[in-house]
């Protein structure tokens, strides 16, 4: 099972994981935000520096099949699970990385100005709490 590590305070992001939880009826996916425990140790297990991330949480990370993808990386690869139409993202692949992480970068450094944070990380729902770490 896919887990997709996320800033817990950023209502994008947790406007995201919301998104991906109604497109993905199977729930390939788990989530732990990146400020948790169960976050960090993910990272730590995949040799991801918890610290440099939670500095500047600045993505979401997808840890699947013991490889971790970040930025652009881990939104196309998600995207592509969720189904028809958002498989459609699949696209992104045809511009260079750099193009793609730099735009994401962008959106990334404006979400709170843009979308605003909460002063807590999202709490699951009963019926949610065990797709979360």
């Amino acid at each position: 099972m896919a887990t997709i590590l996320f800033d817990g305070v950023c209502n994008l992001c947790n406007g995201f994981v919301q998104f991906v939880i109604r497109h993905d009826p199977q729930g390939r996916f788990r989530f732990a935000a990146l400020q948790s425990a169960a976050g960090q140790a993910l990272l730590a297990a995949h040799g991801v520096a918890a610290a440099s991330a939670l500095a500047s949480p600045e993505s979401v990370i997808l840890v699947e099949n013991d490889q971790v993808y970040s930025h652009s990386a881990a939104v196309l690869r998600i995207a592509g699970q969720l189904g028809w139409p958002w498989r459609l993202a699949g696209a992104g692949w045809l511009l260079p990385g750099a193009w793609r992480d730099g735009l994401y970068r962008y959106v990334a450094r404006h979400r709170y100005r843009w979308f605003g944070r909460q002063e807590s990380c999202l709490l699951p729902t009963p019926a949610l709490k065990q797709r979360f770490l």
